[in-house]
């Protein structure tokens, strides 16, 4: 799995064409094209259309994008991923996650429409997190699934499904975000930060990024274009841990030449799992 060079994820409605070239043109890592919250019910087919239709020849090289389908059961999701194999798209976001099921519904019925449109490259998938069922069977849904890369929180319908009061404070959504990202982790997946529910590049917005990159989340999503560059830069690492990651890949490669798999460097064991952390490092900052 390729090591993740994210730091931000601007979601977008797939109705509106406008928007989506704006967000191309963001400076965003990710796109995320929303089929599912941001359309309504009877607009469902439209968007679906506007998908197929739209110039994807605009977006920068390197850009990631990704669709957000509609939720497995739903009447549109089997729709959405028709649609979908036939753009030039990476990952798909499948929301409200409960069991492994989900995942496994969506995967076969990608490894078929793969097959049909003579698909080479696959489609990965990103679990998106949103109910307190998902939340507590989290390891079961990660598990061995073949075309999960990313765990993402979707802090408003999971604060719906819990209960919880709207304006919570960042305390107390730390043991979620701690659960996830352990998940995450231990599964060998990216673990996203899901949006703040505002508009604005603020000092709240900014403390609610600068936590989540703190704690080892890869990236944040953004709901609004004027936050990409707070992101971009929050979550961007410094020059010491560059040249720390540079040192640890550079000293693990020699042990390796030499038969060991792991190696002592500046007092602290080397090992693999620290060379994952570094390789995720460098692949941002070659962003």
């Amino acid at each position: 799995m390729r090591p993740s060079s994210r730091r931000s994820a601007l979601c977008v409605p797939a109705s509106d064409p406008r928007r989506i070239d704006k967000a191309l043109a963001s400076g965003a890592d990710e796109v995320v094209v929303d089929l599912e919250d941001a359309v309504a019910p009877a607009d469902k087919e439209a968007a679906r259309a506007v998908l197929a239709g739209h110039d994807w020849g605009v977006a920068p090289a390197g850009l990631r994008l990704s669709v957000r389908v509609n939720a497995p059961g739903t009447p549109w999701c089997h729709r959405d991923l028709e649609t979908v194999v036939a753009l030039p798209v990476d990952s798909v976001v499948v929301p409200k996650i409960e069991r492994r099921g989900d995942l496994s519904f969506v995967e076969r019925l990608l490894d078929g429409l793969e097959a049909e449109a003579g698909r080479s490259e696959r489609i990965v998938l990103q679990a998106l997190i949103e109910t307190a069922a998902g939340l507590s069977k989290l390891p079961e849904v990660v598990e061995d699934v073949d075309r999960l890369d990313s765990v993402i929180i979707g802090y408003a319908d999971l604060a719906a499904s819990l209960g919880r009061r709207p304006g919570a404070s960042l305390e107390t959504w730390l043991p979620t975000q701690e659960r996830v990202l352990t998940v995450a982790r231990s599964a060998g997946l990216d673990a996203l930060d899901g949006p703040f529910l505002g508009v604005h590049d603020d000092e709240v917005f900014r403390a609610a990024a600068d936590r989540a990159a703190t704690l080892g989340f890869d990236a944040k999503w953004a709901i609004h274009p004027r936050q990409v560059a707070a992101l971009n830069e929050l979550f961007a690492p410094d020059a010491a841990e560059v040249d720390h990651a540079r040192q640890v890949i550079e000293a693990l490669d020699a042990g390796h030449a030499e038969g060991r798999g792991a190696v002592v460097l500046a007092g602290q064991l080397v090992d693999e799992a620290m060379a994952r952390a570094a390789r995720r490092t460098l692949a941002k900052a070659a962003r």
